[in-house]
């Protein structure tokens, strides 16, 4: 295990200095940055159902009817969180920086998780498939987890977000008999990129994303299997 100090060094939010060349260096920082920023964990719900949404039987639903469920989850998931964020950062005088102390981090963890209540309520309400409703509850279950664990450490949400993509790809080829393969090798990648990302900008340390990561798969798994 890392010790106190040196993982209190690892989250400052300096990146890495490597070996590379100074042009070398720039370039895999703003890689890991970009990274960061296009895999949030607040962007997998919308993309997924965007996916669900136009790639499965549900493509036959009317065009605004898709449209407006696809508006309601990226207001409930990325721009109402994003708002009672900035509100709370206001109200008790927070920079973005401080939010990555851990006990910092608690009271954005549960506005985002009434969030996606509201949201998963307002999904149950047009009467979509269970598979659907699926999505959101893990997620919700992702961020219970990794709330209670910020409690006592910190955990790196961006890996448990990619990981919950690994878990619920292994469990929809478990309960619909596909080969994910390729989807899996993928989705592999990405949870690599994003994990080495996140230390290289120095968020988070190696115990923190392989945490977030192994949380997340378990969370995919088990929140498929049993609904």
């Amino acid at each position: 295990m890392i010790g106190i100090e040196e993982e209190k060094t690892m989250n400052q939010g300096e990146p890495i200095q490597t070996a590379l060349g100074p042009h070398a260096q720039r370039s895999l920082l703003v890689a890991a940055r970009m990274l960061s920023a296009v895999f949030r964990p607040g962007y997998y719900p919308s993309v997924v159902f965007l996916v669900l949404l136009n790639f499965t039987f549900l493509q036959m639903l009317p065009f605004f009817f898709k449209l407006y469920v696809l508006c309601m989850v990226y207001l409930f998931t990325i721009v109402f969180p994003s708002l009672g964020i900035y509100v709370y950062r206001q109200l008790r005088g927070f920079g973005i920086q401080e939010l990555r102390s851990h006990h910092k981090r608690l009271v954005p963890y549960v506005i985002n998780i009434l969030c996606y209540l509201f949201c998963l309520h307002f999904v149950w309400r047009l009467r979509l498939p269970s598979f659907v409703l699926a999505i959101l509850g893990i997620a919700i279950l992702v961020q219970c987890v990794c709330t209670i664990i910020t409690i006592w450490w910190k955990i790196s949400m961006h890996s448990a977000a990619a990981g919950t993509v690994i878990g619920i790809l292994a469990a929809y080829s478990l309960v619909f008999g596909f080969n994910p393969i390729w989807w899996l090798c993928l989705a592999i990648l990405v949870s690599g990129l994003v994990n080495s990302s996140r230390m290289l900008l120095r968020q988070h340390t190696l115990w923190q994303v392989l945490g977030g990561t192994c949380v997340g798969i378990v969370c995919g798994l088990l929140g498929i299997m049993i609904i």
